[in-house]
């Protein structure tokens, strides 16, 4: 668009408000207010509005299956109108003339099976939206108009596709029409046009497709050369997943046409795909907003926006999806085979999704969002097709797309995030031509349970952002008001811990209050029936006998931790205790036996090679779920790629196995990995753990694993235990009673408690790097060098000074890798100051060593 010749037209602002905006009489007064925004800016605004929340998909049942009579739908399209009129305080009598005209249309009668009879009864939606919007916006003293989308939007009559895609999801190409921009600038009203609904060139009604609303928005602004489409509906915008699903999806704050067409495309549902093409051909920026929440920034889509280089923005799934096998041995190096195939799609107006082909293979999918078929045209499709090869159609798959830049580029690094795929059935993998994404075609059901995975795994966490990546969903949303914002213990005993530093060069303190504090909020989860304290994480006799005195179990990796947790803590029977080997020495499977306890076999050998030595006792039985989370590599415990668990596929050889030698299954056991901080891991897990236990009489007992996470960031929000509990109790309504669920976490357990205090012994400036040497590293915290690991670093000595200098805090070990922290904003610090890195409770002193023969941090209690 010529600048100058927009610059000389009327300057207009499209506005476009959701369904769920609409439906919320409390919204109302935020519309009128972003509309008045936009006309204090000299700006002409035109309004689109979508139907009322669920009134489309009403009158959508009432097309499929006359699930409701005529006038029962009339009277309910009454009701919900009426209601909102109330809530509104609006007339009652508003909308009589169009809700009488909707009751007209249906008492002419009309047949269902006609798509120009359904494109008109579906616009009634937006027609009734969008009178009420013009009375809505006068009450709040707007002048405002009435807009006929059929006048402002024409779509075209040259659409090679079936008749009810042209009536009922037409393609409009709008055109700049200055001429209508300077009639309806001229009365100066805000103009209000319902969305979804357009004309043929004859004049009869189509629609754009569900969530057509967007696409109307965007081509009112090509029409009137309006530079700028605001989107409000009830998310900010784009997010890297499903936010409903994905409480850790991230707000992307700014992307290009490109790829926000990708996304929309693959299924990110904020956004109709078809609203793109208008605005880039015109130029027309989307700024993406929430009604209700103005103040996030939201997602601008805009031609200015910068690549950031190959990364993955997004997992996205798009569901029901048609896939289509076409095979036949015929097929290879046959001219025009392909040709055929498609000119019998084009004959039933279908368009293609995806394609992929092998020598006697064909395999290619329908989206029904680009195609509105029925089971009809589904059936003739398979009978035309059938006359040239063997055909198969599966209608319930789902496609799960990683989207972005360069995934061609990034397929190297994303190779371990694709385990997640190993117990799943993929029908199709094709990677886009334009390398904006890499999607696989998969049964429906097991769509969500991926994306979270591939989520947890491909995109980057942080409570920051860039100008890419903005905040979680969970930190946009979650209620502050059951966030409990614990202060740390160590600043409020901070000259106690100076003290105990007296004499001493570097200590683990560790504060047993948190200990207690953190079991009983273990406790307190009502669906859980059991805990155990994984000890590898702090075995100190003290850190034992709080969190048994707390009413834990304890869950053990050797007969080491066994017996040591046994010596220190007399309160604790054998039968309290978990023993969860790995790879260990037969012997050790047998002195366990003896001792009384319980034991958890990991690998079908025990079960092959040593089964007639647990022969008539009970085990359980771990198994690998089939991909692992956590926030590094080596800390997750599940998938092809971890040596940890029972595959599932081998799930009905090990009990064979336990058969064979009279051993019960008493639990199941999974365990994905480490400092997750998103409750649906454990609800995948009991998922995948119930529907192996449904299989297997004698379970008794589903064990959860642990791998709970705490925040380590002090702007990081922890672990939303209530919905952890609620998903767990959810689930335990499918299982038998009988069943238990128990967990074993370790880090959420110490991880808290726990800082390690060091003294500085050097400082150095090389160029503009600053360090600040202190004197234990990696030797007592290797948590940072093995798993690139955030502590907090504070300087205690000047607690209260502000850090404006920024420090690399190493240690003095003989390793280049001995780094407790990179980039660390601290005061001036100097010789002889105390430095603190916090949550190191757990995974430190229990994995210190002697390396370069320096002794690790001493241990002190504090009770």
């Amino acid at each position: 668009m010529n600048q100058e010749k927009r610059l000389q037209s009327p300057r207009w602002r499209v506005l476009k408000f959701g369904g769920s905006s609409v439906a919320r009489a409390d919204n109302w007064p935020r519309i009128a207010e972003q509309i008045r925004s936009a006309k204090a800016s000299d700006l002409h605004v035109a309004v689109v509005v979508s139907a009322l929340r669920g009134v489309t998909d009403l009158l959508l049942s009432h097309i499929e299956g006359g699930a409701t009579r005529s006038d029962e739908l009339i009277d309910e399209m009454r009701r919900r109108h009426g209601q909102l009129l109330e809530e509104s305080s609006l007339p009652s009598g508003t909308l009589d003339q169009e809700l009488d005209e909707f009751a007209d249309f249906l008492a002419d009668g009309g047949s269902r099976e006609s798509a120009e009879w359904q494109a008109r009864l579906l616009a009634f939606g937006e027609l009734l939206s969008s009178r009420f919007a013009v009375a809505c916006l006068q009450h709040h003293g707007l002048d405002a108009a009435w807009l006929d989308s059929r006048r402002a939007l024409v779509c075209s009559d040259d659409d090679p596709r079936n008749p009810r895609a042209r009536f009922l999801s037409a393609r409009c190409q709008p055109r700049p029409d200055p001429a209508l921009a300077a009639d309806l600038a001229v009365t100066g009203r805000v103009m209000v046009m319902p969305g979804f609904v357009a004309a043929r060139p004859t004049g009869e009604t189509v629609l754009l497709g569900r969530g057509g609303s967007d696409t109307s928005a965007t081509a009112l602004a090509a029409v009137l050369e309006a530079p700028r489409v605001d989107i409000f509906s009830d998310v900010p915008g784009l997010f890297s997943a499903d936010p409903r699903r994905v409480p850790a999806a991230r707000l992307l704050r700014q992307i290009g046409f490109r790829e926000a067409q990708e996304l929309a495309a693959m299924g990110a549902r904020a956004l109709h795909p078809a609203a793109l093409a208008p605005a880039q051909a015109n130029g027309i920026e989307i700024h993406m907003r929430q009604t209700d929440r103005p103040d996030i920034e939201g997602t601008r889509i805009t031609p200015a926006a910068r690549e950031h280089g190959a990364q993955v923005k997004a997992i996205v799934q798009r569901k029901p999806i048609t896939l289509i096998s076409l095979e036949d041995i015929g097929m290879w190096q046959q001219v025009g085979f392909l040709a055929d195939v498609f000119e019998v799609f084009r004959e039933l107006g279908l368009s293609v999704d995806q394609v992929s082909t092998s020598e006697s293979n064909v395999t290619l999918t329908l989206d029904p969002g680009a195609n509105v078929t029925d089971q009809a045209t589904l059936e003739r499709l398979a009978r035309e097709l059938g006359k040239r090869c063997r055909v198969e159609i599966m209608a319930d798959c789902a496609t799960v797309s990683l989207v972005g830049l360069g995934i061609r580029t990034i397929l190297h690094r994303l190779g371990p995030a694709l385990e997640v795929f190993e117990q799943r059935r993929i029908f199709q993998v094709s990677q886009a031509a334009n390398d904006l994404n890499l999607t696989f075609v998969v049964e429906s059901r097991h769509a969500d349970r991926l994306v979270q995975q591939l989520h947890q795994q491909v995109i980057p966490g942080g409570v920051g952002g860039d100008s890419v990546f903005g905040p979680t969903w969970e930190q946009l949303f979650r209620d502050e008001a059951v966030v409990e914002r614990i202060t740390p213990w160590w600043q409020t005993q901070r000259d106690g811990l100076l003290a105990l530093m007296e004499g001493r060069d570097s200590a683990y303190v560790y504060h047993l209050g948190t200990v207690r504090a953190a079991c009983e909020r273990l406790r307190s989860l009502k669906s859980v029936d059991r805990v155990l304290y994984s000890m590898k994480a702090n075995p100190h006799p003290a850190i034992l006998a709080a969190a048994v005195d707390c009413g834990l179990g304890i869950e053990c990796v050797s007969l080491a931790e066994a017996r040591h947790a046994l010596e220190h803590v007399p309160a604790l029977e054998a039968s309290q205790m978990l023993f969860t080997p790995n790879f260990a020495a037969r012997d050790e499977y047998r002195q366990a036996a003896s001792m009384g306890l319980p034991t958890t076999v990991d690998n079908l050998h025990v079960l092959e090679h040593w089964g007639a030595d647990l022969a008539g006792g009970a085990i359980f039985l771990r198994l690998d779920p089939g991909s692992g989370l956590g926030h590094h590599k080596l800390v997750r415990t599940a998938g092809s790629h971890s040596k940890f668990g029972i595959p599932l596929s081998e799930l009905d050889r090990a009990m064979a196995l336990c058969r064979a030698h009279d051993i019960r299954i008493r639990g199941l056991h999974a365990h994905t990995g480490s400092g997750i901080m998103h409750p649906d891991n454990w609800h995948r897990s009991l998922e995948t753990l119930g529907e192996a236990a449904r299989r297997i009489d004698e379970v008794e007992i589903i064990n959860l694993g642990g791998g709970l996470g705490v925040p380590d960031r002090p702007d990081e929000l922890p672990l939303d235990m209530t919905a952890m509990d609620g998903g767990l109790a959810e689930l335990r309504r499918q299982l038998p009673r009988s069943v238990r669920i128990w967990i074993e976490p370790g880090r959420y357990v110490v991880s808290q408690a726990g800082v390690l205090l060091a003294r500085v012994t050097q400082t150095k400036g090389k160029g503009d790097v600053r360090y600040v040497g202190v004197a234990t590293g990696m030797n007592s915290l290797i948590r940072p060098a093995l798993y690139g690991a955030w502590h907090e670093i504070v300087n205690l000595s000047r607690l209260d000074e502000p850090g404006d200098r920024v420090y690399n805090v190493v240690g003095p070990i003989c390793e280049s890798g001995d780094i407790l922290g990179l980039d660390r904003l601290l005061p001036p610090s100097h010789e002889g100051d105390i430095l603190l890195i916090a949550n190191t409770g757990a995974y430190g002193a229990a994995m210190a060593s002697r390396y370069n023969l320096r002794e690790p941090a001493e241990e002190i209690v504090l009770d």
